[in-house]
């Protein structure tokens, strides 16, 4: 059960935290978060669609790693095999979370870097430290820091942009139901993506209103993002094919 405490170089000054991949660290799941900061570099490889969040409701971007709840295509024997990471995946047992500090004598929530000290990941004899001898941060913490500032901001711009392309009649249902050979068959529910018919149109007024926000760009990247459904397609069925050999091996 994660537990998080505000980071600091006192009480955390030995902290380390594993930077490989694996099941054991949680790696084995088959969507992650995503955020618009990253959709540049996340429709390079990954499929990025939306869902509904559990709870509020609202509209959640996902990069897809693979066809079922455990099972992460891009993970292979310790690496993750991409050039990009996703941010939610990069973090670690990172989080922001808000304090209430005084400035100009105002109660203001700043962000501040917390930590999940019962993750897989830390431990105090193995990975990457966090803090310097003297107390000062280590590259790799001011690294964490920069990709918890891009989740924060993506966040809050990604909560915007899509309530402004649903208001467009933007989003649609997906349906990705895929035939992977003649035994396999795999299907993903409650996946969303941009209506690109909608989407080409639209009048000029809406599509200025959502170009000068920013929000068009966004939506763009995410239908080129689909052409990669078609590379986890390849990948899941080169391991069924494995899985198959292996099986024929013991027979």
């Amino acid at each position: 059960m994660a537990r998080y405490e505000l980071l600091n170089n006192v009480t955390h000054k030995d902290l380390r935290v594993a930077t490989g991949f694996g099941p054991q660290f949680g790696d084995d799941v088959g969507m992650v978060p995503a955020f618009p900061s990253e959709f540049a570099e996340l429709q390079r490889e990954y499929p990025i669609f939306l869902k509904k969040a559990a709870g509020d409701g609202e509209w959640q971007s996902v990069a897809l790693l693979g066809f079922e709840q455990r099972e992460n295509l891009f993970l292979r024997d310790g690496r993750w095999n991409a050039s990009y990471l996703p941010g939610a995946s990069a973090k670690g047992p990172f989080l922001i979370g808000f304090q209430e500090q005084q400035v100009g004598g105002e109660p203001v929530l700043e962000p501040v870097v917390h930590v999940d000290v019962e993750h897989p990941r830390v431990g105090r004899v193995e990975g990457e430290p966090l803090f310097l001898p003297q107390g000062g941060n280590t590259p790799y913490l001011e690294h964490v820091a920069t990709i918890l500032r891009g989740i924060h901001e993506g966040s809050t711009f990604g909560k915007a942009m899509f309530a402004a392309l649903d208001a467009a009649g933007l989003i649609e249902p997906v349906s990705l139901d895929v035939q992977l050979d003649g035994q396999h068959r795999v299907a993903v529910a409650g996946l969303h993506g941009i209506a690109r018919e909608r989407l080409a149109s639209l009048d000029g007024p809406t599509l200025l209103e959502l170009n000068r926000a920013g929000y068009l760009e966004g939506a763009y990247l995410m239908l080129a993002s689909l052409h990669n459904v078609r590379r986890l397609m390849a990948e899941k069925q080169r391991r069924l094919r494995e899985q198959d050999t292996a099986r024929a091996g013991d027979s």
